[in-house]
């Protein structure tokens, strides 16, 4: 934004002081209020079509709210500086974003920062905005600024680093491991850099068939980090890409360091899904990409040893597979051939029907012996009958009385063998059973004692 205007129109610093609250010879508004207070709407919402506020008073109402900002420590790049009657009009621009300022030093202060910044460098600087009443303007008054020097970004880099180990962004536990074999390798670079071309020369040297799906940005600058997150975007959506290496050569510490540890871009990294490799610089140049990504390689040239296997090696490794297989194959074959032949020869295989032979004597054997054990056991069984019968016919009543004993029975209804002759009465009839036959006497005499025969 340009200050042609307030030039125009008289000395610089006569019309900014003329719209700085307290400035010297500041003319104020009061002249230009036409209308009544009583009229004006106390709020900008009890505005209407029909109770308008002057535009001075709403100048006026910006103007207190303005002045009740606090002066604000703020980071840009300064664009342009040009001193003027002694003041100095600058422009600061947004690191990342295309959003710029306007901004003026009073002489009491351009003149140091005309001997301490130059354009083009990255800057602080202790701002109050200012709104210029004759044109509206606003432009941020400066206090203080000074260039950010190297070591101030490296410490920052250094704190930043701090927390975000703390918070375990750069834990190895989270890192996710490499495909043995991509489908398709994202390639983030600068454009037509030389890392591009030594990646995609080394990894086709390595691997012929490597496909790539590369995006050229900004690897320095202030746009760099946020052309490199957009461009990680969009190669962790797509499904096809395995691996995403993010390359750029070796530089200046400000080109290599800067650019990849900025903490969205950080951040970026390990929210994705896809592996990410980095490969920036050279190996003493350690930006915090290296530490949040899943693989660091020491240069891009070295990253093609991390994404594809050497064709060649591979190649030899399958055909000396091949031969161990092959030479396995035929060893079992070998083996089993010998085995077969080993189980032809045994007997049972080379003469089957001896073993059916040498079962059908055993057969007529143990069918020999089973006879003859039985006809044994028959015999044995007969002796043992033949035996039994003798102990029982010598034990039978009718042994007894084949050798000349009687039994004697009363004939009397209650009947029964006479054991005791005094059970007997003289004159009582009696039946006696001999050996063949029966016959009926009548008792003469009972004698208690038996008389010698």
């Amino acid at each position: 934004m340009d200050h042609s205007t307030p030039q125009a129109q008289g000395s610089p610093e006569a019309e900014h002081a003329a719209g700085a609250p307290g400035a010297p010879g500041a003319q104020g508004t009061a002249a230009a209020e036409q209308t009544p207070l009583a009229a004006i709407p106390p709020t900008a919402a009890q505005t209407s079509a029909e109770t308008p506020w002057p535009l001075s008073h709403y100048f006026r109402k910006l103007r207190d709210y303005l002045d009740g900002v606090d002066p604000t420590w703020i980071e840009g790049q300064l664009v342009r500086f040009k001193m003027v009657n002694g003041i100095a009009y600058m422009t600061l621009r947004d690191l990342e974003q295309e959003i710029s300022f306007s901004a003026l030093a009073w002489r009491q202060i351009a003149p140091k920062l005309q001997a301490s910044v130059n354009p083009g460098a990255r800057v602080v600087a202790l701002v109050k905005p200012n709104l210029y009443e004759r044109t509206g303007q606003l432009s941020l008054v400066t206090h203080q600024m000074r260039e950010v020097g190297l070591g101030d970004l490296l410490a920052r880099i250094e704190q930043l680093k701090a927390t975000l180990t703390a918070e375990g962004l750069f834990a190895e536990d989270r890192k996710k491991p490499l495909p043995v074999l991509p489908q398709r390798i994202g390639v983030i670079t600068g454009r037509d850099s030389d890392a591009k071309k030594d990646i995609i020369r080394n990894v086709r040297a390595r691997w012929a068939a490597a496909e790539f799906e590369v995006i050229e940005v900004s690897t320095q600058g202030e746009r760099a980090p946020m052309e490199v997150t957009a461009a990680l975007a969009h190669l962790d959506e797509n499904p096809e890409v395995d691996v995403v290496v993010i390359a750029r050569g070796g530089g200046s510490l400000e080109d290599v360091i800067l650019p990849f540890s900025d903490e969205r871009l950080i951040r970026a990294v390990a929210a994705a899904t896809t592996p990410v490799v980095s490969a920036i610089g050279h190996e003493a140049d350690r930006p915090l990409l290296d530490e949040v990504a899943d693989v660091r390689a020491s240069t891009p040239t070295g990253s093609a040893k991390l994404l594809v296997p050497e064709e060649a090696v591979e190649r030899e490794q399958l055909n000396q597979a091949r031969t161990r297989m092959s030479t396995g194959v035929q060893r079992l074959i070998a083996q089993e051939t010998e085995w077969v032949q080993t189980l032809r020869s045994r007997p049972a295989l080379a003469h089957p029907e001896v073993m059916i032979e040498s079962r059908a004597e055993d057969i007529d054997r143990l069918r020999r012996r089973q006879l003859v054990a039985m006809d044994a056991q028959l015999t044995r069984a007969a002796d043992w009958v033949e035996h039994t019968r003798a102990r029982i016919t010598a034990l039978s009543p009718q042994s007894t009385l084949d050798r000349g004993y009687a039994v004697v029975q009363q004939k009397s209804p209650a009947g029964g063998i006479v054991r005791d002759a005094t059970d007997l009465q003289r004159g009582a009839e009696v039946e006696v059973m001999v050996a063949s036959g029966e016959f009926t006497a009548e008792v003469t005499e009972v004698r208690t004692e038996r008389t010698a025969s």
